[in-house]
């Protein structure tokens, strides 16, 4: 029996129908479920204080038997509250070379970039307890993918980027949210990484903020160490009359035209249904051709069969 333990280092959870068609799922799908307090628990807008939120990563670096899932119940905002507050060394001596599976996306991003900036673990972006798990209608690409990655020692993401790129690369797979991500440059909890293919998403922001944040990536030199950007979902975009025109893909063709490097569009990963499962932090190898792109990767925790 698969065991998923529930963590919240972010917003409380307040779509409690969703929540608890998520935790009905896990068991259909033959999961025992742990750590079901952490949906009660409410302190202003997170998910319980700062203390109790950190115990729930931290606990994973004292368990005698460690779940095979550590599953996020959303997102929002509270988990950069937290990294100051993470036990690295005791985690990175727990779980390194475990094949308990991390995963979540959004917000997670932070816990995510710290982890393996700190203590060199691979966590996975991809679906949460409530906006997954529990949706209403379920995708019928999300959890089918999860499930088969999870499950498997090697897995791979297609999707249709479009255009006529033609690229083969080469390098370690990482990323997040883009508000997230930037947010912590400069900081301790920003991994190093040279030569590697960067995905991210966001949400709610208009096309000058998000072109804004990838120049932030691009004058800090971030984009420019990378064989590839990977642009996901970036859902919800607040256009205005100022723009004038402007939009994501003018934002886009400028930060490729700046940056030099290869971008490929129409990942689904990020804030919408469909989405894929990726690791973060290990060795994986991008190809476009005829406007379909395919990442595959291995090495990575997986379940046990």
């Amino acid at each position: 029996m698969t065991r998923i333990r529930l963590i919240a280092p972010s917003g409380y959870p307040h779509d409690r129908a969703a929540m608890a068609r998520g935790v009905a799922r896990l068991h259909d799908e033959g999961c025992e479920v742990e750590g079901a307090d952490v949906l009660d628990r409410v302190d202003l807008r997170f998910a319980g204080n700062d203390a109790e939120r950190a115990a729930d990563i931290n606990a994973l670096a004292t368990m005698d038997h460690l779940p095979d899932i550590a599953l996020s119940v959303r997102g929002g905002y509270g988990a950069t509250r937290l990294l100051e507050h993470l036990h690295y060394d005791a985690l990175r001596e727990r779980l390194a070379g475990t094949s308990t599976v991390l995963v979540g996306h959004s917000d997670f991003t932070a816990i995510q970039m710290a982890l393996h900036a700190r203590s060199g673990l691979v966590t996975f972006g991809g679906p949460m307890l409530g906006p997954d798990f529990g949706a209403e209608t379920l995708s019928e690409l999300t959890l089918p993918h999860f499930w088969r990655t999870v499950r498997s020692p090697a897995a791979e993401a297609r999707w249709e980027c479009g255009g006529d790129a033609s690229l083969k690369a080469e390098g370690m797979l990482w990323g997040g949210n883009l508000a997230v991500l930037c947010s912590l440059l400069g900081t301790p909890y920003f991994p190093r990484i040279d030569g590697g293919i960067l995905f991210v998403e966001d949400v709610g922001e208009p096309p000058f903020r998000i072109e804004r944040l990838l120049y932030q990536l691009h004058l800090s030199g971030v984009l420019g160490r990378q064989r590839a950007l990977i642009l996901g979902d970036f859902t919800h975009c607040r256009h205005s009359a100022y723009d004038n025109g402007y939009d994501l893909d003018a934002a886009f063709a400028q930060i490729e035209h700046v940056t030099g490097i290869p971008v490929l569009r129409g990942l689904p990963y990020g804030h919408a249904p469909d989405k894929f499962t990726l690791p973060f932090g290990v060795p994986a190898r991008l190809t476009a051709a005829g406007g379909q792109a395919t990442v595959a990767f291995e090495a990575y925790p997986h379940l046990a069969t």
